[in-house]
Order: structure tokens, then sequence, then C-alpha cells
């Protein structure tokens, strides 16, 4: 897989004739599965290589700002998803003030020209360009080949982005698995935070969102793994002795998660943290890049009234989440 920017390609560059698909891909989930498959399907057929082409910010988020929908993946997310497609290309389109102003004309053009675009895989409700001027039967008028994928269902309705988002965070993380085809998890790196956690004898990691507002919100039961090293080894190597709670895939600890503004800290300006503590570990993870996997939902964000509150509060959520760890001997779905 090849990923390349588009405003770094010019026109008429040296990409093979390709066969093109585009979209947010927002959570690359069993719709976008669906299509990639038939992009490639198609890319073979015609001997063309495939191309998935993601917009960066996604386009509500330069149009809200922060009233964006939250995001279901990061950049990193949605490349890691896709590369495990197998698609030839990503290319990233800047949805900036100039992108959005491309007449429907001018998008046909970049995607002759800058992408060698022959073959389309779209979904039923695709449009574009300026005011939403373009749709399939323009581009088939413009002379691609345009196959338009039907909706995909699951549980007799429509599987879509904002349907995952509603369903994450209404905690049904199960129906959040079969929409996505893979269980929730976010990726990214363990960052300094500001140690609170620690005062309240339950220290956590503190991991770095990569969006400006995640789809959850409380207190849940995770899995984690290390991208980049052997985790229980690094754990093994900083304290022998506590070597924490194994999750349920090889070399994952089990832990309890929470994400939330912490309304019960006092700080400056509230922001989005995505924080887990792992019982009877005590070990220096700070710079490994962690993937959180959302196994158990317990409830939602809680203000409490005061340190003491909030410590007892946790160390009740702890022992709730350790009896669903020791109750359940298999991966929850």
């Amino acid at each position: 897989m090849k990923l390349l920017r588009l405003n770094a390609l010019a026109p008429n560059c040296s990409l093979p004739a390709t066969a093109v698909t585009i979209g947010n891909f927002d959570g690359v989930h069993v719709g976008h599965q669906a299509m990639i498959a038939q992009l490639k399907q198609q890319a073979m057929a015609q001997n063309l290589k495939s191309v998935v082409m993601i917009f960066e910010p996604q386009p509500l988020e330069f149009f809200k700002g922060y009233q964006a929908p939250p995001r279901i993946s990061s950049l990193r997310e949605k490349v890691e998803y896709l590369t495990e497609l197998g698609v030839d290309y990503i290319v990233i389109a800047k949805f900036d003030a100039h992108f959005r102003s491309l007449t429907a004309e001018q998008f046909a053009e970049l995607l002759k020209l800058k992408l060698n675009a022959r073959s389309l895989v779209l979904g039923d409700d695709f449009y574009f360009g300026k005011n939403r001027q373009g749709n399939s039967e323009f581009l088939k008028n413009y002379g691609f080949q345009v196959t338009n994928l039907p909706t995909i269902t699951i549980e007799n309705d429509r599987v879509s982005s904002t349907r995952i988002r509603q369903t994450l965070q209404a905690g049904n993380l199960a129906l959040a698995a079969k929409l996505l085809g893979r269980p929730y998890s976010i990726t990214g790196r363990v960052q300094y935070g500001d140690q609170i956690g620690r005062t309240l004898n339950f220290p956590t990691i503190n991991v770095r969102l990569n969006r400006h507002k995640p789809c959850l919100n409380g207190i849940y039961g995770v899995e984690v793994v290390c991208e980049t090293q052997a985790l229980t080894q690094r754990v093994k190597a900083d304290q022998p002795e506590k070597l924490g709670i194994a999750g349920y895939t090889p070399d994952s600890l089990f832990g309890a998660g929470h994400v939330g503004t912490r309304p019960a800290i006092k700080q400056a300006q509230p922001e989005w943290r995505l924080e887990v503590h792992f019982p009877h570990v005590s070990a220096n993870l700070y710079g490994l890049l962690m993937r959180v996997t959302f196994l158990n939902y317990l409830h939602g964000e809680k203000n409490y009234p005061s340190l003491e509150a909030l410590k007892a509060g946790i160390d009740d959520d702890v022992e709730q989440l350790l009896a669903f760890r020791q109750n359940s001997a298999k991966f929850p779905f």
C-alpha cells in the first residue's frame, strides 16, 4: 500500500490506471468493507490499481469544528484498517476552502488527471462538488464507469457511521462490533497527564485520542495491547511481581477504562481523556503505542462531589470490572 497526499500529486501524474472509491470511511465499517471488496474485484477484472480517497479533516469537521460529530476512527486508525483490506493506494485529500469550492466538473477532472481514474465504486447516496452539484449520473456522463453499491443492513437497519456513533454512545458494544466487523478500539500513544490518579492510588495511563472528541463516554472494561513491543514483557521488566490481569488475546492486559472530561476534577479547560487503570501493575509505559479495545460498558461519567467520593467510586468500578473479567472466560463478542 502507498499513502499519498492529493495536493502533492501533479496533473497527468504517473499513477497507473485506477479504480477509485471516495468517502470519509469513518470507522471503516462493514459497509465500507463491502465497497472496498467490490473495488478490488473491479480493479482486478480490469487490470487497474485500487485507490481509496479519504478526506482530512472530514468535511463536517471543516464546516462545524468542535460541533462536528465525534470521530469513530482517527486518521492513523483509518489508514491502518484500509491497509489491512489490501488496497493499492490511499489518497488523502485535504478538505479546505479551496477543495470545498471545486465544481463538479473540477472534481471530475481531478479524478481523471491526478488519480488516472477509469472506474469508480460509490455509495448509492454519493454527492460531490460545490453545493453537492455532482452525483453518479454526472460521473457516468463524464466518461467514468460507475458502480453504485447498495446499502448494507444489519438487524433491519442501515449500516452507517452515524448509527455506529449512536450505538457506541448508548454503550451497546456488541452491536457496534457487528456494525464495524470488529470490536471497537482506540489507538494512541501513552502521554504524560496530571497524575491525579496516583494521588488516589489508582494510577492510569493517559492514551492520546488523536481526535477532537470520542464517540464514547463513561467507564469500561477494556483490553490493551501494545503495538510496538510486547506489553507483558515490558511490565515484567519493570515490576516482575506485579503482572496485572491478563486480557483475552495474547500479550494483553485487562483494565478499567475511563473516557470523558473528568467533571469531578477542577480544571481550567475541560478536555477529553482516555485513561486506563491496570489493577496490580506498576510500570513505565510512556511513549508506547497502545490499542485499547472496549469490552464492557459499566456506566456513564459521573460528577462526584469530592475527591474522596471519586476515589470510592473508582474503587467500586474497578471491583465490578474485575468481577466481569473473572466471570467472562471467553471474549465477550
